[in-house]
């Protein structure tokens, strides 16, 4: 298996893991959402948690060129260490939500 295939399938078994944890309160559906065309993964919550409306993306992962992209990271397990612990290694993951000057930082990759 290739590098980008072994990366995509490891991307989606993240995903499903974490569409797994659904919120203790509220009545609120969790969802993985795939697109293997653009390499675009994410994990949605919808509902409602007593009168409040719950519409939002909890984690989001893009593979953009060789790299898996966290671009948004609203779990309460990290989704970079769930990435590393199935395989892909940190050089090969970028946080995209942080700017390019603080990822130096976060002993991941750059860009």
């Amino acid at each position: 298996m290739d590098k980008l295939a072994k990366y995509r399938e490891i991307v989606r078994q993240v995903i499903f893991e974490y569409a797994t944890h659904k919120p203790y309160h509220g009545q609120i559906d969790v969802a993985p959402f795939i697109d293997s065309e653009r390499d675009r993964y994410q994990v949605v919550h919808v509902g409602w948690d007593g009168a409040r409306r719950v519409h939002g993306c909890t984690v989001h992962i893009d593979i953009i060129g060789d790299k898996v992209w966290i671009q948004y990271d609203g779990s309460s397990s990290p989704v970079a260490e769930a990435l590393m612990e199935a395989g892909i290694p940190s050089k090969d993951i970028v946080l995209g939500f942080y700017p390019q000057e603080v990822r130096q930082y976060t002993g991941l990759a750059i860009s």
